[in-house]
């Protein structure tokens, strides 16, 4: 069942993909696919082929443009024949069981006029080796022929003409081939191992072995002795490693060598009779980096009619190159991936000591995105827009950005705006002069001059007045301010964090907000989503603030009775994290024995804001009345509509939905005669 897609974007063949049995392949434009296709007229999840019933299916997953064979769109399962070109927009995708189909030549049956590379589809073989086997060279050996550069990896020369080498076509298909091997290999015993495979395939031996090498006090290869990194024998005999001689010589002169007539030292008296191995040539080319030789590929024939020629000397050395190339690439990898898992321990250290900072608690993944954001805004001078429900703690995010930040040794000043006059809150803002009006006794620096260099958190923003909005206004696009009661003008170097739990777009069309400091404050927007919207986070706040209590108390309290988490996680929580941070409280003042239960427990019944009138309360009260789940849906999907007079979008935020998933809820329920005759 071995299967080839051989992919062509545009006009150029450009990679090989190969199909394996039992494992289903997906084809589109989004990362998340097996074969992704950059083509705008993909979809993201295009298509995708598997085997069924011992045949390779193609199947168009509903995508927009569809999905061509020869012409004629793929309706319905389609099961590939060898040749056929898959088109998905401008890209096409040739399934052929043989690589060799798809070169152009007349007998090719892909319906292509283009080529692409041969993907290699030999099996990894990989060998037992003896460390202590030495082949050594004696008088009589002949080096026969050198090379210091391959001409497979020179450009081709027009006036060589007829003298280019006869096997090029074919070296250069199979040098090409390991190339792309090569390049997959994850480690270096596996790239070493595929660059045996592929010599072996290649040139007539039957024994060889990749050498490296040691490594110096920095990680380089840089030693004196080389060790055995991989080997490979086809013979009866096991591989022998390569002489001092030879491998000296090669890394001294940084050249190949073909070598002839090479005996063991069993015949010098190093070995018995019956390890005598006489081998017919001998290739050892070097593995160059950065003008160093790190090791060598040494091959030998045994057979004496299997020789080596000046052909393959030419295709290893190639090799050799080729194999010093992608060992760099390799510690590079490695080399990026330890950096990568440095950067994410520091990472994790990081947004440990973010918390410490904070003081957010919760693991849950709305936290985890609120943190992301958080990390996202604070390297940025941007004004930023947090907004959430009372009792959220917008402020801990909002200290999170300031500690996160380049301003983080700077001042972290806090103004509620809604707990000021009109009158005080320009004076907290921007100061007064002595004697500017009845009580100012002395000048008083205001929080913009006291937040230089650091940021300012307004809350509440949108219980400003009109008029300290238009001057806050003026201030934030960089102008200087005075002072109430003042003539000097001030400048200040502050980045504001606004937080609201108001609907600010419904405050600007009601003529109590400015719409111009509205597009002003909402650069960056953090949304810190209510406790009910992050259950899971419930039992670690609980005990965090159980924690905190307990040793500012001294009371020997363990933990909770089952039947209290169980109230904790079915409660509402209308006044979020701060009231429960007050419930805890007087639970582990009250609590009578050494676990807080249930009765300790004081839970309003207050609702939350995202419920209605017919919606559940936090507790239930009344006499229960039988509904399904269909019917409480329809009951309460159509009060919050009509909460919200029928705005869409803001019922889907209360209800925590998409807007798309409300629409279709509202024609499952035929919703929309509702409308009309509220309407």
């Amino acid at each position: 069942m071995t299967a080839y897609l051989v992919i062509r974007e545009g006009t150029k063949w450009t990679d090989v993909f190969r199909l394996v049995e039992g494992e289903s392949v997906t084809i589109g434009r989004a990362p998340t696919n097996t074969v992704i296709v950059k083509d705008e007229r993909c979809s993201r999840n295009h298509a995708e082929v598997f085997v069924s019933q011992g045949k390779w299916v193609l199947r168009d997953l509903d995508s927009r443009n569809g999905t061509m064979i020869d012409d004629n769109r793929v309706a319905s399962d389609y099961a590939l024949q060898p040749g056929d070109v898959v088109r998905i927009g401008d890209s096409h995708l040739a399934f052929v069981h043989d690589l060799s189909q798809a070169f152009p030549d007349p007998g090719t049956v892909l319906r292509s006029a283009r080529a692409v590379d041969e993907d290699s589809s030999s099996n990894l073989v990989i060998d037992a080796f003896d460390d202590e086997s030495v082949l050594d060279a004696s008088e009589s050996a002949t080096i026969t022929h050198r090379r210091g550069q391959s001409r497979l990896l020179e450009p081709p020369d027009e006036q060589e003409g007829e003298l280019m080498l006869p096997n090029v076509g074919r070296a250069a298909a199979n040098l090409c081939r390991l190339a792309f091997e090569l390049a997959k290999s994850t480690d270096v015993v596996s790239l070493a191992n595929t660059a045996l495979n592929g010599l072996f395939e290649a040139a007539h031996v039957d024994a060889g072995g990749v050498l490296l090498r040691t490594r110096g006090a920095e990680g380089k290869r840089t030693g004196e002795k080389l060790e055995l990194v991989a080997s490979r024998t086809d013979s009866a005999h096991r591989y022998h490693r390569v002489s001092n001689f030879l491998s000296g010589t090669v890394m001294r002169e940084e050249q190949a060598v073909l070598a002839r007539n090479i005996l063991d030292d069993s015949q010098l008296g190093g070995r018995d009779s019956k390890d005598e191995i006489l081998a017919t040539s001998v290739i050892c080319a070097p593995i160059r980096q950065d003008g160093t030789v790190i090791g060598v590929i040494h091959l030998y024939s045994t057979d004496s009619a299997r020789t080596t020629d000046p052909d393959e000397l030419e295709f290893t050395l190639a090799v050799g190159d080729t194999v010093a190339v992608a060992l760099e690439n390799l510690n590079r990898q490695q080399e990026l991936a330890e950096n990568l898992n440095q950067i994410r321990d520091e990472n994790v250290q990081l947004r440990e000591q973010l918390g410490e900072q904070s003081e957010i608690v919760g693991n849950s993944e709305v936290m985890d995105r609120v943190a992301q954001e958080i990390a996202r805004a604070a390297p940025s001078r941007a004004t930023v827009l947090i907004r959430g429900e009372s009792g959220v703690g917008k402020e801990l995010v909002a200290r999170a950005v300031h500690f996160s930040s380049p301003r983080c040794k700077g001042p972290f000043v806090c103004l509620n705006c809604a707990a000021l006059s009109e009158t005080l809150l320009e004076s907290e803002l921007f100061g007064h002069e002595k004697g500017a009006f009845t009580g100012a006794t002395d000048r008083k620096i205001g929080k913009f001059e006291a937040s230089d260099k650091g940021t300012l958190m307004l809350d509440e923003i949108g219980e400003m007045s009109p008029t300290i909005q238009a001057k806050f206004l003026r201030v934030l696009e960089g102008h200087p301010f005075e002072r109430v009661g003042g003539s000097e003008a001030i400048k200040a170097d502050v980045r504001v964090i606004a937080a609201t739990n108001r609907d600010l777009e419904k405050e600007i069309v009601e003529g109590r907000f400015r719409r111009d400091l509205y597009f002003r404050l909402h650069v960056l927007e953090i949304v810190v989503p209510s406790l009910r919207k992050r259950p899971e986070d419930i039992p670690v706040l609980a005990e965090h603030f159980l924690d905190r209590f307990v040793e500012e108390t001294g009371r020997k309290i363990r933990g909770f009775a089952p039947r209290a988490m169980e109230e904790l996680l079915r409660y509402r929580w209308p006044g979020n994290v701060r009231e429960m941070k007050n419930v805890i409280e007087r639970a582990v003042v009250l609590a009578r024995g050494e676990y807080i239960d249930h009765e300790d427990l004081v839970l309003s019944t207050i609702t939350t804001a995202g419920d209605t009138e017919t919606g559940i309360s936090a507790k239930p009260t009344g006499e229960f009345q039988p509904a399904s789940l269909a019917e409480i849906e329809r009951i309460h999907i159509l009060a919050t509509l009509r909460s919200t007079d029928w705005n869409k979008s803001k019922a889907a935020s209360i209800l925590g939905i998409e807007r798309s998933t409300l629409d279709r809820k509202i024609r499952r329920h035929e919703l929309a005669s509702e409308r009309n005759s509220d309407l």
